[in-house]
């Protein structure tokens, strides 16, 4: 069965989504997103992904189609006519065509798509996953481009090493974020998140609330050499929630066991998470 997606000004099956070859989005790359699930049939902080949606494209100097109230609207109309118990929501705007194939032209486009959410493995909770590390800098890290690259030959390299996601660390030893996540880390009762040249993660900000006023919370640089000796470890996305690490490379991270800092929080997340809507 087919999903329901926003395209340009329609509605359509998704068998049946397609945008022009010449879009910018196809020829070069350029183009912004976001991405979240509903909790509840509501979608989480949809105000703060759109805000977001707006700053990236506000970054790489694209302008918006539709307001963000339309997109507001749009994106609840796309959900509610999907009808899923529960939805992952991916809102993209593409560059749109361009006369020389490079330059906007003003011709943004606006795609609402929405899939069925499907939970991830429930032994990652249980017993954590492992990430790896990968010196890459990302080009305009606080926007969320459609521009994966980087991301992508990072995910591979993690996927040979049997691990979930790769972190980005700088040219310092700076640790930045992951592919598609965020990352935290506990250093006894200091929890520490990069706040530098990473984008800005809802799940993240979702996170840092719920943990201040149990834990020193520090958003700041964390070297790699502190990751590596870290009590517990874990990392935040729309899609992974708080999901542990028991290992980073070949270190293992604590008793290599979701560390019961980052157990309470993943118990406060999804108390957030059950009334979310109803509340």
């Amino acid at each position: 069965m087919s999903s329901i997606f926003y395209i340009d000004g329609e509605y359509v099956p998704s068998t049946d989504a397609s945008i022009p070859a010449d879009d910018l989005a196809v020829l070069r790359g350029y183009g912004v997103f976001d991405f979240m699930r509903t909790y509840n049939g509501k979608p989480f902080h949809l105000d703060a992904h759109l805000k977001r949606l707006e700053n990236s494209a506000r970054l790489i100097e694209l302008d918006l189609p539709n307001s963000l109230d339309d997109i507001r609207r749009i994106t609840l109309e796309t959900i509610a006519r999907n009808g899923y118990p529960e939805s992952n929501v991916r809102i993209v705007v593409t560059g749109g065509t361009s006369p020389d194939n490079i330059t906007p032209n003003g011709g943004a486009r606006l795609l609402v798509m929405v899939t069925p959410h499907k939970p991830l493995p429930e032994a990652w909770y249980r017993d954590g996953v492992k990430i790896i590390t990968n010196r890459t800098e990302r080009y305009l890290p606080e926007a969320k481009t459609i521009n994966y690259i980087p991301a992508i030959v990072a995910l591979k390299k993690a996927r040979k090493q049997n691990a979930v996601d790769a972190i980005y660390v700088d040219k310092t030893d700076s640790v930045l974020e992951g592919t598609t996540t965020n990352l935290f880390a506990f250093l006894g009762d200091r929890l520490i998140t990069p706040g530098k040249a990473v984008l800005l993660g809802i799940t993240r900000q979702a996170v840092l609330e719920l943990a201040s006023d149990r834990f020193a919370v520090e958003v700041s640089d964390l070297k790699l050499d502190d990751l590596m000796r870290a009590d517990e470890v874990f990392i935040t996305a729309s899609n992974k929630e708080i999901c542990p690490v028991r290992q980073v490379d070949d270190q293992i991270i604590g008793q290599g066991v979701p560390g019961p800092k980052t157990r309470f929080l993943m118990e406060r997340f999804a108390h957030l998470t059950a009334a979310y809507g109803n509340m």
